[in-house]
């Protein structure tokens, strides 16, 4: 699903023939996202945060109050999802935090939905953004870390480009090549492809 007003992508994992899901980043339309998932018989098991900007969480708390799933993000990004300046909800003129039900350490495992996913923190966007790899399926749920061809914007608070660079090649560049990368905005790509042409993150780029 591609929603709100930055065209955020909402993504949900389920494994064929069940009908419990993840969800991750619920953008701003938490009960139309209930909705249309209550429609076709699915139930959501847990909801997962890349990373806590306002694109990213204004729909969660209605889906977590309306699905009963808990809320996961990594433990760095508290500051992020707690304050409204920083994840920029008050610039956007809609207030907004969020409270994750259980905060994510780097490189925890959770199986959930008869599926399990890895935690990568990814620092950079946010200082604690994270991704979420399923390598059963060679699946990255990569939030604003990594796009097709760019990497996400570090000029809001707490974001730093060389960390993030730092995070792409030294984190997610180490997954196998055909791994498809599901971004937060933009279409999808594989982390092959980003490799070989992704020009913030080339050996020897000059980003600081």
């Amino acid at each position: 699903m591609t929603l709100g007003v930055c065209a955020t992508n909402c993504y949900f994992l389920y494994r064929e023939g069940s009908r419990r899901l993840l969800f991750f980043d619920p953008a701003d339309r938490g009960a139309d996202i209930d909705a249309a998932l209550r429609q076709k018989g699915f139930e959501i098991e847990a909801i997962f945060l890349t990373h806590g900007h306002f694109d990213h969480i204004w729909g969660a708390q209605k889906l977590r109050e309306l699905s009963g799933a808990k809320i996961y993000a990594l433990e760095a990004e508290k500051p992020v999802c707690q304050d409204p300046y920083v994840n920029v909800s008050a610039q956007a003129g809609r207030k907004a935090t969020i409270l994750p039900d259980q905060w994510l350490k780097d490189g925890q495992e959770l199986t959930m939905a008869d599926m399990t996913l890895q935690v990568i923190a990814t620092p950079g966007h946010t200082i604690g953004s994270a991704c979420y790899y399923v390598q059963e399926a060679g699946i990255l749920i990569a939030g604003d870390t990594l796009f097709a061809g760019s990497v996400g914007r570090t000029d809001f608070p707490t974001g730093s480009m060389s960390r993030l660079v730092r995070s792409v090649t030294e984190k997610l560049f180490l997954l196998p090549e055909d791994t498809r990368v599901y971004p937060g905005h933009g279409e999808s790509t594989t982390i092959g492809e980003e490799k070989r042409c992704n020009p913030y993150c080339q050996t020897g780029s000059s980003l600081q």
